[in-house]
């Protein structure tokens, strides 16, 4: 059974539309890239998944008794998280608090999820390091650990390698594909760089207001919008015709 289905859904803020026709499933371990230029409904779509923002019609349905409290979430940076006084380590565990209901204390097993979770991307460590002396690229890692403790099911990452130099960009975006292989987690990911996101990614969602496309990577790669869209020398690389960008 899938974990989350969209079912003719629309979204929108204030009875004005943002995103519609969307119709889509996402089955555990698939890894979901969502593309699309700003302004095309992506980050409100991450919304609606995350049961924050109701829908204007349609539904989306939860499977596999997933919870909206399970699904681990990575938010967009903005520069006053960046400087947030705080351990690495106390970052990592806030991530067990949603989980907790009402208690306001950590177990040892949430101790254990949070060292576990540092191990896995690296960053144990840096757990006594104060989080706004790190890199970019360590911060996304310390906040990547921290969603892994919300969940074993779901991640959804919203644009986590914005800001990041070219190589800790291309360093996190196979941390997250290792992850999603190793673990079995299921990813949802939302991406301005569609050439990193067929490399990596299960599926794909191209929105542009509404759903202009909904496949595997495979099938993005051959579809008329996935021509125009991917770079030359990503479509030869993988056999494909050079058929140019346009947007």
């Amino acid at each position: 059974m899938a974990l989350i289905s969209c079912k003719n859904l629309t979204f929108g803020y204030d009875g004005n539309v943002a995103v519609q026709g969307l119709n889509f499933q996402v089955n555990p371990g698939d890894y979901l890239c969502i593309v699309g230029e700003n302004g095309s409904g992506k980050s409100t779509l991450m919304k609606g998944m995350l049961g924050l923002l109701s829908p204007m019609s349609g539904e989306v349905v939860l499977g596999n008794d997933l919870k909206h409290s399970e699904i681990g979430y990575l938010p967009q940076q903005i520069s006053e998280q960046k400087n947030f006084p705080a351990s690495v380590q106390e970052i990592v565990l806030s991530g067990c608090l949603n989980r907790g209901g009402f208690f306001p204390f950590y177990s040892k097993k949430d101790r254990a999820s949070a060292a576990a979770n540092m191990k896995q991307l690296g960053v144990y460590d840096l757990r006594k390091k104060s989080f706004r002396e790190l890199s970019g690229g360590q911060q996304q890692r310390v906040l990547l650990s921290r969603a892994l403790c919300a969940t074993g099911k779901v991640l959804l990452l919203d644009e986590p390698v914005s800001g990041l130099d070219p190589l800790a960009t291309a360093e996190l975006y196979q941390t997250i594909q290792n992850l999603g292989r190793d673990t079995g987690i299921t990813i949802i990911m939302i991406s301005h760089d569609i050439n990193a996101a067929i490399a990596h990614a299960s599926h794909i969602l191209h929105l542009r207001t509404s759903q202009i496309f909904f496949g595997t990577s495979d099938e993005y790669r051959e579809s008329d919008i996935g021509r125009r869209f991917i770079l030359p020398e990503m479509q030869n690389r993988e056999g494909g015709v050079d058929h140019g960008v346009s947007s």
